[in-house]
């Protein structure tokens, strides 16, 4: 594997999603999530993951989906299927526990909370790119949920910005192992520069250390 370096004032760690609703006991999405995110210790992973970061002096960002209020999407030409299932069952509600944060993963002082996106991309039509920009950010780590999904569409649009971008395929999980593959497997290679394990990269930032 070819040594990458994360230059503690140019690393972001984006976190994707960290909703009640994915992550937690009695989430909506828990129960299809379970599987995998045990398979792949998602929980403990994103858990060193966030410690070891912190310990590195690298930025924290919050990436959140729009959380669903009345009304959303009901009056839209053509919402999306995941956005469909989001206005049918109410996923990540605003002002509900679903809709809060993990509580392992809240944001803490110093943490940036970029604006919600409303579809998969956590860059687009939101101020993350700009948030990061002012930061100096060059290289982002991307994690949370789903891989297939918000993970690969918030990580090949921060390629398309020029970013360099790490996946860590066991601090993500997605619905199947189909789903896994395609992330890891097919299509991540195309856009990231690197696919790294959560032990991997705890390695290179204690190197960078």
């Amino acid at each position: 594997m070819v040594e990458i370096a994360y230059p503690r004032e140019r690393t972001a760690l984006l976190l994707v999603d960290p909703y009640n609703d994915f992550l937690s006991e009695g989430g909506k999405s828990y129960p299809r999530l379970k599987p995998i995110a045990d398979e792949v210790g998602l929980l403990d992973n994103l858990r060193r993951l966030d410690s070891a970061v912190r310990t590195a002096g690298i930025q924290v960002v919050i990436v959140p989906h729009r959380r669903w209020e009345p009304g959303d999407y009901e009056d839209w030409d053509h919402p999306n299927p995941s956005q469909q299932r989001i206005m049918q069952a109410h996923h990540f509600a605003r002002g509900e526990w679903g809709g809060d944060w993990h509580p392992d993963f809240a944001p803490k002082p110093g943490d940036i909370v970029a604006q919600e996106h409303w579809g998969q991309s956590g860059f687009a039509n939101t101020d993350l790119d700009f948030r990061l920009k002012q930061k100096g950010v060059t290289h982002v780590i991307v994690v949370g949920l789903l891989a297939n999904t918000c993970i690969e569409s918030t990580a090949r649009f921060a390629m398309e910005l020029g970013y360099h971008v790490t996946l860590v395929r066991d601090a993500t999980a997605a619905f199947s192992h189909e789903m896994m593959h395609a992330a890891h497997e097919l299509n991540g290679p195309a856009f990231a520069h690197a696919i790294l394990t959560t032990a991997e990269l705890i390695a290179a930032l204690a190197k960078g250390a």
